[in-house]
Formats: structure tokens, sequence, C-alpha cells
């Protein structure tokens, strides 16, 4: 059997699918002939930690724990973590505070890629030494965060060791980069690394096929298209019949303001004036990390005894709330940058089969993900009309007990069948 090495940040993760992609590749990769080993840091900052997810790592998998400093405990004693737009990603379009200007630039400017390039060095000595008496066949890193990157580009330059840089989400052309306060040598010293990891790597993988076009326009280098994708053993085969007494929204990850679906809340909050057995009945359940922001908006509409803020959630526990939806729903965040974006949640919900309303680029890798499957519609941030009779129609499908699970073969997206695919890219 042949062995990985798999450098990454979050182990366990949180319960978001995006981070979670390489817990359930090492689930599966011994299936196709790969022995996975993970290193990884044994004191991370995270916002929250999801162990049930541990429960499917092979017993056995070798884990690498070491220690990584970090400058978080600053950051946020100035940041602090109730501040307006800190709470899913201070890094976005929402408006700051001048300490908050203040921090942004400085993370942006002084810790170059991210604040775990502390880690860098002391990872390169430990692995090349490592390597030199326990060989494998390919490292792999998974960013961001993308010092993660730069880890593998040194240990490649030193061993020489086969290597992939798989790409959760893009570098310089995320959304937020705009937001990092960046002067322009920094930003261009971002630019610089991530060209390098593209150029030298052995192989690139990118989760969305914008990202993977972009980046295979950039660099000689292979890319790779392997998505974000859904357990199976996750979601139940049959799953349970919806209540009768209850209309379910549901909303599982991040939650961030620069998404923050306003017409659909007005269009909520006017059918509820309108419609007494509708108000009683609507339930806007969110799990996960929800920004004030989008709390305040349900509140100013009248909305706020409609909500169940749910927090963190085991996963298995989200993956239940996901079926039981009579509407799941997508928020973008509302930046041009985002309509390249897969968020990892799409892929949970079409395993769901429950009706997805998405607000966002309506031209989007999203909104395209979900016409393929049948899966649902994406609506842009403004299209008030399309979003009240979408709802109307899940809500008359509720009162004819017509909510039946969606059909439609999205097999494609499954962890096994990805796993199968890298397993080709190994």
């Amino acid at each position: 059997m042949k062995k990985v090495l798999i450098i990454s940040y979050y182990w366990p993760p949180t319960g978001g699918s995006g981070v979670q992609r390489w817990v359930k590749f090492v689930k599966y990769l011994g299936q196709y002939g790969w022995e996975p080993i993970v290193y990884t840091p044994e004191n991370p900052e995270q916002l929250a930690v999801d162990q049930s997810l541990l429960t499917d790592i092979p017993s056995g998998t070798v884990v690498i724990r070491r220690p990584i400093r970090e400058p978080y405990a600053i950051y946020h004693k100035f940041f602090g973590a109730s501040d307006k737009g800190a709470g899913v990603n201070p890094l976005n379009q929402q408006k700051k505070t001048f300490k908050q200007r203040l921090v942004v630039t400085a993370r942006g400017n002084l810790f170059v890629p991210d604040p775990r390039a502390g880690w860098i060095a002391p990872s390169v000595r430990f692995l090349t030494k490592y390597l030199k008496d326990n060989p494998v066949d390919t490292v792999v890193t998974t960013g961001p965060p993308h010092s993660m990157h730069l880890i593998g580009l040194r240990l490649k330059r030193r061993t020489g060791v086969r290597w992939i840089a798989d790409f959760r989400d893009p570098w310089t052309e995320m959304h937020y980069f705009k937001h990092m306060g960046l002067f322009p040598w920094t930003a261009a010293r971002h630019r610089s690394l991530e060209q390098k990891v593209l150029d030298e790597a052995d192989a690139v993988i990118a989760v969305s096929a914008p990202v993977r076009d972009d980046f295979q326009a950039r660099t000689v280098t292979k890319v790779h298209l392997i998505t974000n994708g859904f357990d199976t053993d996750d979601f139940e085969p049959v799953p349970q019949p919806l209540p009768r007494n209850l209309f379910t929204l549901v909303h599982t990850g991040l939650f961030a303001s620069d998404g923050n679906p306003l017409r659909l809340w007005d269009v909520l909050s006017r059918k509820c004036s309108s419609d007494r057995t509708f108000k009683e009945q609507l339930r806007i359940r969110l799990a996960g990390k929800t920004d004030t922001e989008i709390l305040e908006a349900l509140r100013l509409r009248g909305l706020e005894d409609n909500v169940e803020d749910l927090g963190y959630l085991p996963h298995y526990k989200t993956n239940a709330l996901q079926q039981s939806a009579n509407v799941l729903l997508l928020p973008l965040r509302d930046e041009p940058e985002y309509a390249k974006a897969l968020p990892g949640k799409i892929f949970e919900y079409l395993a769901a089969r429950r009706p997805v309303l998405g607000i966002g680029q309506e031209g989007g890798a999203a909104a395209r993900l979900l016409a393929d499957t049948g899966s649902g519609v994406m609506y842009g941030w403004d299209r008030t009309e399309p979003v009240a009779n979408f709802i109307d129609n899940a809500w008359e499908r509720h009162l004819a007990a017509e909510d039946v699970p969606l059909s439609g073969d999205v097999s494609e997206y499954s962890r096994q069948a990805l796993t199968e695919k890298l397993s080709k890219v190994l």
C-alpha cells in the first residue's frame, strides 16, 4: 500500500463540509490503495471543533501533532469576538471601526501568507527528518491557511518528494483578499508565493471549475478538479416525513453578514403579516456561526420569534436538520469573486434532497450546480418577486403534504466517488 502524508491545519475540523474534506478522504483512501498519515498542529486556533467527525477516521491512522504558536490572543484582545463583522469573518466588505481596520491591516501585512506562517520553518525541519526515516510516496498540502502550501513547497525543494497542493479556496482571487488592507508590496508577495506553489507542485487540485480554469491559465502544472462532496453514510437513506405543523427554512454552516438575504427576510415578514398560520408554523433554523447582523435584520422585521439560533451542532445533527427542512437556504457572499465559489454546504444540501433557495450570483458556479442537479434555484439579492413565489410554492406544497424528497442522481459528488478520483491524481 502506498503512503500519503497530508498536511492540514484543521484536524479534527469544524463541521463545515469544506474543512472536513480531508477527514472524508482519509476515511476512504484505504479502499484505493493509499495509507494516509496526517500532520497537523496540536493546538490550532479554531472557531469550533466537531469531535464526532473523528469516528470517520480508520483505526490505526497515524496523526502527527506538533505545537504551533499563533498571534490570535493579541488579535482577539484588540478585535473582540463581539465586534461588528468579526463573528464569521472580519475580512469582509462591511464597515469597520478604525481599530478594526488597523488590526486587519496589521494582520495582513505582518503575517504573510497568514498568521500560521510561524509554523512553516519548524514544520519543514521536523518533516524533513521524518520523511528521511519514514518515506512516503506523496505529500498533500491543503489550504487555506496557505502556510500549509509553503510547507509543501519547501519540502519539495529539500527532499524532492512528490507534492500536490489542494486549494479548498483560491488565494489571491479569494473574495476577501481585497479587504485585507495589503500594501502593494505585500500583495505582490502573496502573488509571488502563490505562483511558486502553482509552478513547483507536481499537481494542483481546485474545488470548482472556474477556479481550476483560473489556475490552469497561470501555470503549466496540471490542475485537477475535485469538488467537495457529501458522505452517504451521514444521511438517512429514507428520511423521516416532514412535520405537518412546522414549515422550516434551514441554514447550516457559517452565515456571514456580507451574505445577508434582506429581500428574503422582507418576503417572510410580509407573509407572516398576511397569513397567521404561516407565522405560527414558520421556523428559521440556523445551525452554525451566524453574524449578529443576520439576527438583527430578522429582529427588525419582527421574525425573532420564528428564529432558532442553534449554534454549532455535531455533524450528524446538522445532516438530520438538512433532511428535515422544507427549504434549504444558500445565501452567497455579495462579492463578484464569489461567482466562482462552490460553498461546501451545497453538496450536503444536494444529498439532503430538499429544495434549495439560493441568494447570490445567478450565473455563478453554485447556480449552475443547482440547475444541473435539479436541486434548487439561485436568485440575485434584489430579486424579491421570484423569492416570494418560491416561498409561496414551498408553503403550498407543505399545506398539501407534497413535501417529497427530490429525485435525481448526485452520486458523482459522494465522498467515495471523489476519493476514487483523488486516488488517480495521487
